[in-house]
């Protein structure tokens, strides 16, 4: 299905919507995302293909990658980094040096089932308030009242993590299989949820990526 050695057990999908440069490892498949009604890149993958929410890429960005990945792709372990954002092995001043190899990746996920970015700390403002400065309040209200019915098992949780000042970002994991599948399941179901509930028509093009956002 796809044109990379089976060298790996991992497959790291690199979310891009433009050519770009692409780490010559096994473990990495570029994918285009958003690549419904768009001519096809050269040496990519398309999100488009098989079951996808390509069409929905404006709201929910690189998680039309993901969600890609977790319906097509076979593989021991699954994850996403973006074009221009890699999990890094070393403190190389070149950046491409910098990205991690399957082997390094493997060797990480011997020890622990995910690889998740270090958190980023916004010391004077919770996770709630940055959010909600930066974008629409009403997307976490939504976003709450819809885990307080499906999922009330996870408020606890998800109010010590909007009242703590850090957390990781960028949408960017590496799970083992049986994880992602978990946390997929889990995360669209409240995604397409709140795409149903919120309306979005008034907003401008940055915050109706919306459900990209939120998660």
């Amino acid at each position: 299905l796809f044109p990379y050695t089976t060298l790996f057990r991992s497959r790291i999908v690199v979310a891009s919507h433009k050519q770009y440069w692409m780490p010559q490892d096994s473990c990495y498949v570029p994918v285009q995302v958003g690549s419904v009604g768009k001519p096809s890149m050269a040496g990519f993958c398309r999100d488009d293909e098989d079951e996808n929410i390509s069409s929905k890429n404006a709201n929910y960005c690189e998680l039309t990658g993901l969600y890609w990945a977790w319906k097509n792709m076979d593989a021991d372990w699954l994850g996403l980094v973006h074009y221009r954002r890699y999990f890094a092995q070393n403190l190389s001043f070149n950046k491409r040096e910098r990205v991690a190899s399957g082997d390094f990746i493997e060797g990480i996920l011997k020890e622990s089932p995910i690889i998740l970015p270090v958190e980023r700390n916004y010391f004077i403002e919770t996770n709630y308030t940055q959010y909600a400065h930066a974008h629409h309040e009403e997307d976490l209200t939504l976003t709450r009242d819809i885990l307080a019915s499906a999922y009330p098992e996870y408020l606890p949780a998800y109010d010590a993590k909007m009242a703590q000042t850090h957390g990781h970002r960028f949408n960017m994991m590496i799970m083992r299989r049986e994880l992602l599948d978990a946390y997929c399941t889990w995360l669209f179901d409240i995604l397409f949820e709140l795409e149903r509930r919120l309306d979005i028509s008034s907003y401008s093009a940055n915050d109706a990526r919306v459900f990209g956002f939120v998660s």
